[in-house]
């Protein structure tokens, strides 16, 4: 049974998550800070977490920061607010979903469904491109020329999805299906900060090769010849 960790500092939000979402066969827990939070997953912790970005104490996007240093788990932010600038640095900060209020409890429950599918484990095999890459999906690990790359759990799909299938070039739409996000949640252009990530740490390893590649207009792709 999923456990699903909800930071809501309104009760009747966190009530009728805490319905919608038991409702849908998943355990819940609710606290209403956003340090009450870090301390619960590393205590316990949750297989997802539906996070307010209006905490009491810190902010939703500040709790996501500290989060992401120990831990990769799925981040579904919720928020009043529903500019463009917000939902980006959601996903730039390690957010896997942005649902504005007021919702609907059942959409939630079915994001929620969507993203804990989305991050199971695929059954492809372990290794890829094996001449320079080695690719180990249990421990979501990927080595670059004999060397471990440092990547976050949308970096490590990222770069996944695209060693699966070289020289296919990847629209941004289609790589926010990969790594996970909700393509509809006006993600697109984040996915460039992604690129840029892994290209960074790719050059750190051969200063020279340029494995990604950019296609103006279209995406991006995985080139065996240049890497």
């Amino acid at each position: 049974m999923p456990h699903i960790l909800i930071v809501e500092d309104e009760a009747a939000i966190a009530d009728t998550l805490v319905f919608a979402l038991q409702g849908d066969g998943h355990s819940t827990e609710w606290v209403t800070l956003g340090s009450a939070a870090l301390e619960q997953q590393r205590q316990r912790p949750a297989d997802l977490i539906i996070l307010d970005i209006g905490l009491p104490d810190i902010s939703g996007f500040e709790t996501c920061r500290q989060l992401r240093r120990f831990s990769e788990v799925p981040v579904m932010f919720l928020s009043a607010r529903d500019g463009e600038i917000d939902r980006v640095v959601g996903l730039e900060i390690g957010a896997d979903d942005y649902v504005v209020k007021p919702f609907s409890p059942r959409e939630v429950a079915a994001r929620v469904r969507a993203i804990l599918k989305r991050m199971a484990p695929r059954a492809e095999p372990p290794v890829s491109a094996p001449e320079l890459f080695q690719v180990d999906t249990l421990r979501m690990q990927i080595h670059y020329r004999g060397q471990a790359l440092s990547l976050t759990r949308h970096e490590f799909r990222l770069l996944q999805s695209l060693l699966e299938q070289p020289e296919r070039v990847f629209s941004r739409e289609q790589l926010l299906d990969a790594v996970g996000v909700a393509a509809d949640a006006g993600y697109e252009r984040s996915i460039d900060s992604h690129i840029k990530s892994l290209r960074a740490k790719l050059r750190g390893v051969a200063a020279d090769a340029e494995p990604i590649q950019t296609h103006r207009g279209l995406g991006y792709s995985y080139s065996p010849s240049h890497s």
